[in-house]
């Protein structure tokens, strides 16, 4: 008996939300996606595996908005091997790339080309600032070997989305391409491969999709696809046209993917495309309005932005309370905060509203935040001052 059924009665039941860390990596996901003890060990040469193989590709090129001619590659890494796959593969010999950089993800697709020695040039706007079309499509105009635009769409060091639409209309006007980082944002924010004309989009199974991290995925045209076997081949197991040929052609992995992850993708994805990926979105959305609000309400303030992700928020310290504090305090209640990066890692931690979160969990955390931080007492910039409050623990206080 094949060890892959059309259905997934090997996973455990649903069952009621976890409230899990509060740190905005993968989200934790449901027990609906877990694979449960005790299966049998599966095998990925069978045939059966190809076919679930199959289901999970479509089932992603669904969620990403993609259209009959769209198709998808799963990956067995993280999303930054499936940013890697797209970025040394999708350029040709003698291509470049702009970069938006906005952020650490931005920086990140600036290394990953500098890594295999493709020209770029990084468009460095500063942590948090919002992408200028205008600009880019002055670029674009002064230097057409720039045949490319790469940009994160949520840029997770921040919590701020980057309209991805509007570059990659600007891109299209002047002929160019776009590779599009949706790690932190497809399968709940508004992103569509298909009506927004981007050419390559890269996700992951966990984040939005409520997946097990392990698996990662390049959604684009067949035609793009079939395209790449003109490329140079930049990597080996990082090489997309390989991955293409294989899952498209031989309807087979080219290389021992993780087994169990694919059948917990599967189980994650029924569940998003159940849920529609605007409802999921306004879910995460209503969270987020309640966990900020009661950061306001406590006097935290928020990195200011007019483009906020649903999924996660920056907050910034009170003064004088270290990040090191405040996540000791708070991880011996059951929430793990996560810190900023780069220039935001002194003043601001992040917290996610993704995953199978509630209200209750919101206000938990915010009940707790509220016993171990100083006093509500704002300083002239909005921020909470470091008095301790009476109730606060020995040892959380500021100082």
């Amino acid at each position: 008996m094949s060890p892959y059924p059309a259905g997934r009665p090997h996973l455990v039941d649903p069952g009621p939300a976890h409230p899990g860390p509060a740190h905005p990596g993968p989200a934790r996901p449901g027990p609906a996606v877990r694979p449960a003890p005790g299966e049998p060990d599966p095998c990925h040469p069978e045939a059966g595996f190809g076919d679930l193989m199959t289901r999970v590709r479509e089932k992603v090129a669904a969620v990403c908005g993609g259209g009959a001619e769209h198709t998808a590659v799963v990956l067995t890494g993280s999303g930054t091997a499936a940013i890697e796959a797209a970025l040394a593969s999708a350029v040709p010999a003698d291509g470049g790339v702009l970069v938006i950089d906005n952020g650490h993800d931005g920086e990140r697709l600036h290394a990953v080309l500098a890594s295999h020695g493709i020209r770029s040039r990084r468009l460095q706007l500063g942590w948090g600032a919002a992408v200028d079309p205008g600009l880019i499509g002055r670029l674009l105009a002064a230097d057409p070997t720039l045949g490319h635009v790469a940009v994160v769409h949520h840029e997770t060091s921040t919590g701020v989305l980057n309209d991805v639409a509007a570059v990659a209309a600007v891109a299209r006007a002047h002929g160019r391409r776009t590779v599009v980082d949706a790690v932190g944002s497809v399968g709940a924010e508004d992103v569509d491969v298909a009506r927004d004309g981007i050419d390559w989009l890269v996700g992951t199974a966990d984040t939005c999709l409520e997946g097990v991290p392990g698996l990662a995925f390049v959604c684009a045209r067949r035609e793009a696809f079939e395209e790449l076997a003109g490329h140079p081949r930049r990597g080996f197991y990082l090489d997309l046209h390989r991955h293409y040929r294989a899952q498209e052609g031989d309807r087979a992995p080219a290389f021992t993917p993780a087994v169990p992850l694919f059948h917990a993708f599967e189980a994650a994805l029924d569940l998003v495309l159940a849920e529609g990926v605007a409802a999921r979105g306004d879910r995460y959305r209503a969270l987020a309005e309640r966990l900020r609000t009661g950061l306001a309400r406590l006097g935290l303030g928020l990195l200011a932005s007019d483009r906020p992700a649903v999924g996660l928020t920056a907050v910034h310290l009170p003064e004088g309370m270290t990040y090191e504090r405040l996540h000791e305090v708070l991880k011996r209640t059951g929430f793990a905060i996560h810190p900023c990066q780069g220039p935001l890692a002194e003043g601001f931690f992040r917290l996610p509203t993704t995953g199978r979160r509630g209200a209750a969990d919101v206000d938990r955390l915010l009940a707790v935040l509220e016993t171990v931080l100083p006093a509500p007492a704002a300083d002239a910039d909005g921020r909470r001052s470091a008095e301790p409050s009476p109730g606060t623990p020995a040892g959380t206080g500021g100082g």
